[in-house]
């Protein structure tokens, strides 16, 4: 069995010297004096967060940035929060996504397929033009700069020119997934007073058809600002829109002659302008309406996509992702690179288990990305994709969403490919982008993220704020970075934002995940920081008890809380989902121990385990740790979650029963009348 922190890959020569991050170093040495090695990447990285200001400045210069009015200083003040970054310039992201429509105008932009539709391809000049047609109807349709428009749409092409031409007229965009809930939509939305709503008329998922025209009325009747909606036939393109006062459908809306480049005008929005309100996930209380500028969401996607991801425009990028997911406009963001992106509608493991692998290689797809998930699904089935598919062009893969495991790794090189650069990524909706993620001029070693981006001053740190090596710690940010959220919608004062991020260590950000950076810069990321397990003082990823628990043959998924009880004392039951036809009986139960004795230590042995019908999963694909401990402590299901925020509502059903009815601990106590109070 692969062990962590085993070296599982090293850059060859030709691949580590012709990456993006090599050019730039080069770039560096040439137009900077600035020489670092290839091989020393933490010397660059150091530099990149000792200098912010030096730093930020070449990656502007560096690609080139357009700007209309060129700004005043990078940086006005290193003391988070507040800070202003590239102040008084104007420009726009959408503009700078479409830049290579002009140097390669009959290039594939889009591999684009659903269960509805066949695999296509959209080019450059025809992305460009639906662009230019879509912004110029809205402007016509009186959408301002700083007004704001919303999908609940598909991962299709229309999505995609609905947020681009959103974004080039200066409105602020916002996207929700078609699959979420009435309830959950109205909470997001109704935050922002959008103008325009675009919508789909549903989706098709496993095979099955979901028809979504009474939850899109539900979503209108509750949204008062709401001018116009534009309807996509997207499930039925033969059926009658509905006969709604404010609809307009997406064909006739399109329906206009094509503007050409030079006649369009881009607006030039200020460097604090909203580009889009992306939301927090919304399992406990309303979600944070997270709110990101246009320069600030350039630059650090130009440095991420570039230099992290390692595209250019003979590049493909796929990421499975629903439009309700950050991934979604970072998978987008991949225009910044000139690279193709692919866009995938559907179940992925439908028509077969490995369609995703059929579909990276008949779009020649270069970058591959997946959550641990997903990987896990694979391995259980016995899948090898590279005894089935063409996957030469094949050169990375990303891992994001949750914590990757090192058999996650291995699995990849075992049943995908040899020489392959496995990466697994870290960051939030917060930032857009990601904290920790991988160089393409570093080693791979199992289970382990390779650095810390450039530019993200990112440490592990104690409770009392020391900073700790090889040792689990608090998610730090110590030093500013430009796709900071620049508020959070209706937050007067900044309270809620401030309380989010920088309560606990002043003007210091934390992140809420618990991270270990080793002594070469390798990170570890060990979960939630706000569902640790605390175990007579010592803390516990969640992670570390999922790779070992699930390595056991008859667990199909599992799920750990620890509950403060009163008096000083802790309760860490385990819920375990069971295979067909397994039952969980005292031998079982004390195997599973044993691994985690083994495995782990003694302090990961849970009090109790217990065997449940489902483990609740949020519609990002992350187990809802800190729902259920609430739900344990005494919370009632409407303050602990959101069903509408839930992959498998019915799951989270077991869970509200067995806190109310098992008698093996009071653990309530107290808990209750904080959590009614």
């Amino acid at each position: 069995m692969v062990q962590e922190g085993e070296l599982l890959w090293t850059p060859r020569p030709e691949f580590a010297q012709r990456s993006q991050l090599a050019r730039y170093q080069n770039w560096l040495r040439e137009r900077r004096g600035l020489d670092f090695a290839l091989d020393d990447y933490a010397g660059l990285w150091r530099w990149s967060v000792d200098q912010p200001e030096q730093f930020w400045e070449t990656i502007w210069d560096y690609f080139d940035v357009q700007a209309t009015v060129p700004f005043s200083r990078v940086l006005d003040r290193r003391q988070m929060p507040g800070v202003k970054w590239f102040e008084d310039s104007r420009l726009n992201y959408a503009e700078h996504m479409l830049r290579h429509e002009a140097i390669a105008p009959d290039a594939v932009v889009f591999h684009h397929r659903s269960e509805t539709r066949p695999l296509a391809q959209m080019r450059w000049r025809d992305l460009g033009a639906q662009v230019r047609v879509l912004a110029t109807r809205l402007r016509a349709l009186g959408v301002r700069p700083g007004d704001r428009v919303v999908s609940y749409m598909p991962n299709v092409p229309e999505t995609a020119i609905a947020m681009l031409a959103t974004t080039a007229i200066g409105a602020t965009w916002s996207s929700a997934a078609p699959e979420f809930g009435v309830k959950t939509v109205i909470e997001r939305f109704s935050q922002i007073e959008p103008k325009v709503l675009f919508a789909a008329d549903g989706y098709r998922f496993g095979g099955k058809d979901f028809a979504r025209a009474a939850e899109v009325r539900r979503i209108v009747d509750a949204l008062p600002s709401l001018e116009t909606v534009v309807w996509l036939p997207h499930l039925d393109p033969q059926a009658a829109p509905p006969a709604w006062p404010q609809l307009r459908s997406w064909a006739d809306v399109m329906d206009h002659a094509p503007v050409s480049r030079e006649a369009f005008r881009y607006e030039q929005v200020a460097y604090d302008h909203a580009l889009w309100v992306v939301f927090s996930s919304g399992t406990t209380g309303l979600p944070k309406a997270i709110v990101h500028s246009h320069v600030g969401a350039l630059l650090e996607h130009l440095k991420l996509l570039h230099f992290h991801l390692n595209l250019g425009p003979e590049s493909v990028m796929f990421f499975y992702s629903t439009t309700g997911w950050m991934m979604w406009n970072l998978l987008l963001a991949a225009l910044l690179t000139g690279s193709a992106v692919v866009l995938y509608d559907g179940n992925p493991a439908h028509p077969s288990p490995d369609f995703l692998w059929q579909l990276a290689a008949d779009t020649g797809t270069t970058s591959f990305g997946a959550s641990p998930t997903y990987v896990q699904m694979m391995e259980k089935a016995g899948l090898v994709p590279r005894e089935r598919f063409d996957l030469s062009r094949l050169e990375s893969i990303v891992v994001a969403g949750a914590p990757s495991t090192p058999e996650t790794f291995a699995w990849f090189y075992r049943s995908v490919k040899q020489d392959l650069w496995v990466t697994s990524q870290s960051g939030g909706t917060e930032l857009c982008s990601g904290f920790v993620g991988a160089a393409p001029t570093l080693p791979v070693h199992a289970g382990e993220i390779q650095t810390r981006l450039l530019g993200m001053d990112v440490h592990a740190f104690t409770d009392d704020g020391r900073e700790i090596v090889d040792e689990v710690g608090e998610l730090v940010v110590t030093t500013p970075f430009p796709s900071m959220p620049i508020r959070f919608w209706n937050d007067d004062g900044d309270k809620r934002y401030r309380e989010s991020y920088f309560e606990v260590f002043p003007n210091v950000w934390r992140h809420g995940d618990f991270i270990k950076i080793n002594a070469r810069g390798g990170c570890y990321i060990y979960g939630r920081s706000d569902s640790t397990l605390n175990r007579f003082g010592v803390r516990i990823g969640t992670a570390e008890i999922y790779r070992a628990v699930e390595q056991v043959p008859e667990v199909a998924d599992s799920l750990i809380v620890c509950v403060e009880l009163p008096g000083g004392n802790f309760f860490m039951p385990l819920f375990v989902r069971l295979k067909p036809g397994i039952a969980l009986d005292e031998a079982l139960g004390k195997r599973i121990n044993a691994k985690l004795r083994e495995d782990c230590s003694p302090r990961h042995v849970p009090d109790r385990i217990y065997a449940v019908e489902a483990i609740p999963y949020t519609l990002t694909g992350k187990k809802m740790e800190v729902p259920v401990r609430k739900l344990l402590l005494g919370w009632p299901l409407e303050k602990a979650a959101s069903r509408d925020a839930m992959m498998n509502p019915e799951a989270i059903d077991w869970y509200v029963r067995f806190a109310d009815t098992s008698t093996d601990y009071d653990w309530r106590g107290k808990s209750r009348q904080q959590a009614s109070a």
